[in-house]
C-alpha cells in the first residue's frame, strides 16, 4: 500500500463512515419508495423536474395547479375520481418526499466526496470507484423518471418492469456502497495484520462459490418482490404454506407465451417469491454444511447470522401475505430484505476478498 499517502490512510475512517451514512440514507430512501408504492402515491406528481422540484407547492393556487395536472392521467378517472385536494396532498407529500429524499442523498454524496478529492484524502484507486457510485446516482433519478412516465398515459399504476428495474439499481448502488465499505475496512485490517506480521489463510473455493449463490438468489428475490409490488400480488392469495388450498396452484401457466407469467400473472409472481425463498434457506443449509465439512469454522459465525437474517425476513414476510400486506408490515419486509442482502454480502466478503497490496 505504498502509493496511499499517511493523510488518506488517516481519512478512511471518516470516507467509511461517509459511505455508512449514505448507504444508510438509501436503505431509508428504499422505505420511502415502498410506501410511495403501497399508498398509490407515484403518478402524483406528474412531471420530472430536477431542480425546481425540489420545491413543493408552497400556495393554494399551486396545490390546485398539481391536483389539476394529476386530474389529466387516467388514475384519478379511474381509481381517484372525486378525491378531494386534502386528499391529494395526502399521496403527493408521498411522493414529494421519496424525490426529495432522492435529491438529498445526491448532495450527501457530492458534497463530502468533493471535499475528500479536493483535500488529496481519497486514494487513487478509490476515486473512479466513487464516480462510478456518483454517475449510477444520477442514473438512478433518470430511471425513476422512466419508471413514473409509464403510469401517466395509458396505465393506472407504473409498469411493474420498470419498477423492478428502479429498485434493482437501488439495491445495486447500496450494495456496490457497501462493498467498498468492506473492502476499505478490510485493507485497514490487513495493514494492521501485516505490521504485526499476521495472516489469513484463504477460503475453500466450493465454500465462497455458496456464499456467492446466496448473495445472487437474495439479489434475485429483491427483483421478485419487486414484481410482487408492482402486480400487487401480495393483496391476494393470503395464505400459507398453502396458495388457493395448493402448495402448487393451478393457473401459474394461465397466459400464452409462458414467460409472461413470471412477469404479468399475479398468482405465477407471489408464488415465484415464495419458492425463491424456500431455495435461499435450503441453499443456506447446505453452505452450513459446507463451512463445517470443509474446515471453514472462522466463518461459521457469519453464515449464522444470515441463517437468522433470512428466516426473519422469511417469517416477516408470511406476516406480511397473512395481514394482508399491512404498512407496517411491508415496509419492515422491505427494510428487511436489504439487512438480508447486507448480511450476505458482508458473509462474501469476508470469503472472498484480498486485501490490496
Amino acid at each position: 500500500m505504498s502509493d496511499i499517502t499517511t493523510k488518506q490512510m488517516t481519512a478512511r475512517p471518516y470516507i467509511i463512515g461517509w459511505l455508512l451514512f449514505v448507504a444508510f440514507l438509501i436503505f431509508i430512501m428504499v422505505i420511502i419508495g415502498g410506501a410511495t408504492r403501497l399508498t398509490g402515491s407515484g403518478l402524483s406528481i406528474t412531471e420530472w423536474k430536477p431542480i425546481l422540484g425540489a420545491l413543493p407547492p408552497l400556495n393554494l393556487a399551486d396545490w390546485q395547479d398539481a391536483f389539476e395536472k394529476y386530474k389529466e392521467i387516467p388514475q384519478y378517472h379511474q381509481i381517484n375520481k372525486g378525491m378531494s385536494l386534502d386528499e391529494f396532498k395526502s399521496i403527493f407529500w408521498w411522493e414529494w418526499s421519496h424525490r426529495f429524499f432522492g435529491r438529498f442523498i445526491g448532495v450527501a454524496f457530492l458534497l463530502p466526496f468533493l471535499f475528500f478529492l479536493g483535500t488529496g484524502r481519497v486514494e487513487k484507486k478509490l476515486q473512479p470507484k466513487l464516480w462510478l457510485l456518483f454517475a449510477l446516482g444520477g442514473l438512478q433519478g433518470f430511471v425513476g423518471w422512466y419508471m413514473v412516465s409509464s403510469g401517466l398515459v395509458d396505465r393506472t399504476d407504473v409498469s411493474q418492469y420498470r419498477l423492478a428495474l428502479h429498485l434493482g439499481l437501488a439495491v445495486f448502488i447500496f450494495a456496490a456502497i457497501m462493498w467498498v465499505v468492506l473492502s476499505l475496512k478490510a485493507n485497514s485490517g490487513e495493514a494492521t495484520k501485516a505490521a504485526s506480521g499476521g495472516t489469513v489463510r484463504d477460503a475453500d473455493g466450493v465454500v465462497k462459490t455458496g456464499a456467492f449463490i446466496v448473495l445472487a438468489l437474495i439479489f434475485l428475490q429483491i427483483i421478485a418482490g419487486a414484481f410482487v409490488a408492482g402486480m400487487k400480488a401480495g393483496f391476494a392469495y393470503n395464505s400459507w404454506p398453502l396458495m388457493n388450498g395448493h402448495f402448487i396452484p393451478s393457473g401459474l401457466d394461465a397466459m400464452s407465451p409462458f414467460w409472461r407469467n413470471l412477469f404479468e400473472n399475479a398468482l405465477t409472481v407471489q408464488f415465484n417469491h415464495r419458492m425463491i425463498a424456500y431455495l435461499i434457506l435450503i441453499v443456506l443449509v447446505v453452505h452450513l454444511v459446507q463451512c463445517l465439512r470443509r474446515g471453514q469454522g472462522e466463518h461459521i459465525a457469519s453464515a449464522a447470522v444470515l441463517m437468522l437474517a433470512a428466516l426473519g425476513q422469511v417469517f416477516i414476510g408470511i406476516m406480511t401475505l397473512l395481514q394482508g400486506v399491512k404498512l407496517d408490515l411491508a415496509l419492515a419486509h422491505q427494510g428487511g430484505a436489504l439487512v438480508l442482502l447486507t448480511a450476505a454480502l458482508w458473509h462474501y466478503h469476508r470469503l472472498s476478498y484480498k486485501a490490496s497490496k
